[in-house]
């Protein structure tokens, strides 16, 4: 088990690179990444995305549940509070999905996935919650109908067995 002392002493190692230094708040890629909370799928390493070039949220399945779309209305009005709405903001939001989710767990439990969805049960179907494909299709569709006009959506399924990303839904603009 890593434990406290373990995380500071990495820390200082961190810190000690100066990695950190210079980074603004907004990412430099215009990149935001939803993904899943699996330690073998860090959106970053998968991407090879270096510190400050996208945020990253993750989640159970990297889904994008109204949760997730509330939070990207918090981070739209923190670009907005700190560029006086006149900043590029995020041009791209990349869905990442995997192979061997642990979500497809949960498929047995369907009042569980309604709850987290904020869906009747019956509408579960939808959410592909087996078929991370499928599952990307839909979760980009949801974003979508959610951004401003202009912006990239793009879906993404990892293979935890190659350590290869499919592209499931090539960049297109969103509908909003």
């Amino acid at each position: 088990m890593i434990d406290t002392d373990e995380l500071v002493r990495r820390n200082a190692g961190f810190a000690d690179r100066g990695s950190y230094a210079g980074l603004g708040l907004m990412p430099g890629g215009g990149l935001t990444v939803i993904g899943c909370v699996d330690p073998r799928v860090d959106p970053s390493g998968v991407l090879g995305l270096d510190l400050g070039e996208a945020a990253v949220i993750r989640n159970v399945g990297g889904r994008v549940t109204p949760a997730t779309l509330r939070t990207l209305g918090m981070l739209a009005k923190v670009v907005q509070a700190r560029t006086g709405g006149s900043g590029p903001g995020i041009g791209h939001y990349a869905v990442l999905h995997h192979t061997d989710c642990g979500i497809t767990d949960l498929a047995a439990f369907p009042d569980l996935l309604a709850e987290y969805f904020e869906v009747p049960a019956a509408d579960l179907p939808a959410r592909a919650v087996t078929d991370p494909r499928a599952a990307v299709r839909a979760d980009v569709g949801i974003l979508k109908g959610a951004l401003r006009p202009g912006v990239l959506v793009t879906g993404l399924v990892y293979d935890v067995a190659t350590g290869l990303v499919e592209v499931v839904v090539p960049g297109v603009p969103g509908d909003a």
